[in-house]
């Protein structure tokens, strides 16, 4: 049967020689492979392609079959037309970051609405906000959404649990005996990031954003079996320390 649903694209692989499969978080079947036939097909005029690039917003119908491990896309549209994000390093950047995130940690075949509209409503934010005031996205991001995933750090800042210990899976009161290491600064930052009751975000530096990114992306990688290297995350740093 035919069914529509939304989905933002993470992993376009080529498929003979005009076809793709797409891998599609999708907001009704959570993350499904997708055969595109003649996508690639060099037609004067035509770059269908390029809807399947990381982070593309689609509106879709597909078919959709329990039993096979890649499903049919029928028809596709842009939901969301990019205007900045493909131009600007610094967007493009943050987006390549968080689609991968999205990649190595999101559960296959599991439909998770609240997550797919933080995330939708995420990238249309990247392309429309203001240049000065995205710095902080990938962060943000990164800590949302492993928390929807239920990765949840131990306690908060406090007197007696000064410490970001990722040995200790969160706040400690004794100092990591290995990297990542964090400045107590930083688990203020990011208590007030966890638990925070308004949209404010406190002011970073860029030294600041990376060591707490590598520090998360650390958690994570003692905690979850899914999170390999992040190989968007050295161009990243870069653009983060700009």
């Amino acid at each position: 049967m035919l069914y529509k649903t939304r989905g933002i694209v993470l992993r376009p692989v080529k498929y003979g020689d005009t076809s793709i499969v797409a891998t599609i978080f999708t907001e009704n079947y959570g993350v499904q492979a997708y055969m595109v036939r003649g996508v690639r097909a060099t037609t004067k005029g035509s770059n269908k392609a390029a809807y399947f690039q990381p982070g593309t917003l689609l509106d879709i119908v597909v078919y959709m079959q329990p039993s096979r491990n890649i499903q049919q896309l029928r028809e596709y549209q842009a939901s969301c037309l990019y205007v900045t994000v493909h131009q600007d390093v610094v967007r493009n950047s943050i987006l390549m970051f968080s689609v991968e995130l999205l990649l190595r940690l999101l559960p296959p075949e599991a439909p998770i609405a609240p997550l797919f509209s933080y995330a939708w409503q995420y990238f249309c934010a990247l392309d429309e906000a203001p240049i000065g005031s995205i710095a902080n996205f990938p962060l943000l991001f990164l800590v949302h959404i492993t928390s929807m995933l239920g990765y949840d750090l131990i306690g908060a800042y406090c007197e007696e649990t000064p410490y970001l210990n990722v040995q200790e899976g969160g706040f400690s009161a004794h100092p990591p005996s290995s990297p990542p290491y964090a400045t107590q600064e930083d688990a203020i930052v990011l208590s007030h990031i966890l638990y925070q009751t308004t949209d404010s975000t406190p002011m970073l530096n860029g030294e600041q954003r990376v060591r707490l990114i590598d520090w998360y992306i650390g958690f994570l990688q003692r905690h979850s079996q899914h999170m390999a290297n992040i190989r968007s995350l050295q161009v990243l740093r870069t653009v983060l320390y700009a």
